[in-house]
Protein backbone atom coordinates (compact mmCIF):
# COMPACT_ATOMS: atom_id res chain seq x y z
CA UNK A 1 0.00 0.00 0.00
CA UNK A 2 3.03 2.55 0.53
CA UNK A 3 3.52 1.95 -3.10
CA UNK A 4 0.03 3.10 -3.65
CA UNK A 5 0.56 6.40 -1.87
CA UNK A 6 3.96 6.80 -3.21
CA UNK A 7 2.06 6.70 -7.10
CA UNK A 8 -0.93 8.44 -5.45
CA UNK A 9 1.67 11.88 -4.80
CA UNK A 10 3.07 11.82 -8.34
CA UNK A 11 -0.22 11.33 -9.59
CA UNK A 12 -1.70 14.28 -7.67
CA UNK A 13 -0.48 16.84 -10.68
CA UNK A 14 -2.21 13.87 -12.92
CA UNK A 15 -5.75 14.66 -11.93
CA UNK A 16 -5.08 18.51 -12.30
CA UNK A 17 -4.25 17.95 -16.06
CA UNK A 18 -7.24 15.17 -16.46
CA UNK A 19 -10.00 18.05 -15.60
CA UNK A 20 -7.81 20.57 -18.15
CA UNK A 21 -7.80 17.46 -20.94
CA UNK A 22 -11.58 17.19 -20.14
CA UNK A 23 -12.23 21.12 -20.22
CA UNK A 24 -10.34 21.64 -23.21
CA UNK A 25 -12.14 18.88 -25.14
CA UNK A 26 -14.61 21.85 -26.10
CA UNK A 27 -13.51 25.10 -26.82
CA UNK A 28 -15.93 28.47 -26.98
CA UNK A 29 -15.26 30.01 -30.53
CA UNK A 30 -16.58 33.46 -31.29
CA UNK A 31 -17.54 34.34 -34.94
CA UNK A 32 -18.18 37.46 -35.91
CA UNK A 33 -18.47 39.61 -38.86
CA UNK A 34 -17.90 43.13 -37.86
CA UNK A 35 -21.93 43.83 -37.56
CA UNK A 36 -22.90 40.43 -35.05
CA UNK A 37 -21.05 38.13 -32.82
CA UNK A 38 -22.00 34.50 -31.80
CA UNK A 39 -20.23 31.93 -29.57
CA UNK A 40 -20.18 28.55 -30.19
CA UNK A 41 -19.34 25.88 -27.72
CA UNK A 42 -17.28 22.71 -30.34
CA UNK A 43 -15.31 19.80 -30.01
CA UNK A 44 -11.91 20.26 -30.94
CA UNK A 45 -12.46 17.40 -33.29
CA UNK A 46 -15.90 18.62 -34.74
CA UNK A 47 -15.38 20.03 -38.51
CA UNK A 48 -15.72 24.20 -38.65
CA UNK A 49 -18.20 23.10 -41.40
CA UNK A 50 -21.02 22.39 -38.79
CA UNK A 51 -20.36 25.88 -36.94
CA UNK A 52 -19.82 27.46 -40.33
CA UNK A 53 -23.23 26.56 -41.59
CA UNK A 54 -25.05 27.32 -38.40
CA UNK A 55 -23.97 31.27 -38.19
CA UNK A 56 -24.74 31.11 -41.97
CA UNK A 57 -28.34 29.82 -41.25
CA UNK A 58 -28.61 32.28 -38.06
CA UNK A 59 -27.22 35.27 -40.09
CA UNK A 60 -29.70 34.52 -43.49
CA UNK A 61 -26.64 34.06 -45.42
CA UNK A 62 -25.33 31.18 -48.14
CA UNK A 63 -22.27 29.14 -47.04
CA UNK A 64 -20.91 30.61 -50.38
CA UNK A 65 -21.42 34.22 -50.15
CA UNK A 66 -19.34 34.26 -47.33
CA UNK A 67 -15.46 33.58 -46.21
CA UNK A 68 -14.24 32.13 -43.30
CA UNK A 69 -10.78 33.36 -41.59
CA UNK A 70 -8.92 32.48 -38.95
CA UNK A 71 -5.70 34.84 -38.23
CA UNK A 72 -5.92 35.74 -41.76
CA UNK A 73 -5.93 32.27 -43.23
CA UNK A 74 -9.25 31.01 -44.70
CA UNK A 75 -11.03 28.63 -43.11
CA UNK A 76 -11.76 25.24 -45.05
CA UNK A 77 -15.13 23.84 -44.28
CA UNK A 78 -12.99 19.92 -43.51
CA UNK A 79 -11.09 21.90 -40.91
CA UNK A 80 -10.90 21.93 -37.16
CA UNK A 81 -10.09 23.49 -34.34
CA UNK A 82 -7.04 20.64 -33.71
CA UNK A 83 -6.06 21.07 -37.00
CA UNK A 84 -6.18 24.86 -36.66
CA UNK A 85 -4.35 24.88 -33.59
CA UNK A 86 -7.42 27.28 -32.22
CA UNK A 87 -7.65 27.98 -28.33
CA UNK A 88 -10.31 28.32 -26.10
CA UNK A 89 -11.97 32.01 -26.54
CA UNK A 90 -10.33 32.16 -30.44
CA UNK A 91 -12.14 34.33 -32.97
CA UNK A 92 -13.12 33.36 -36.60
CA UNK A 93 -14.01 36.61 -38.65
CA UNK A 94 -16.49 36.45 -41.70
CA UNK A 95 -16.14 38.29 -44.99
CA UNK A 96 -18.23 39.10 -47.51
CA UNK A 97 -17.25 36.80 -50.50
CA UNK A 98 -16.46 39.02 -53.46
CA UNK A 99 -16.44 37.79 -57.13
CA UNK A 100 -14.85 39.18 -59.93
CA UNK A 101 -13.44 42.96 -59.13
CA UNK A 102 -10.70 44.60 -61.48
Amino acid sequence: MADNAENGSPAQPGPEVAPAAAASEHLNVKVTDNNNEVFFKIKRSTKLEKLMTAFCERQGKTLASVRFLFEGQRVQPTDTPDTLEMQDGDTLEVHQEQVGGF
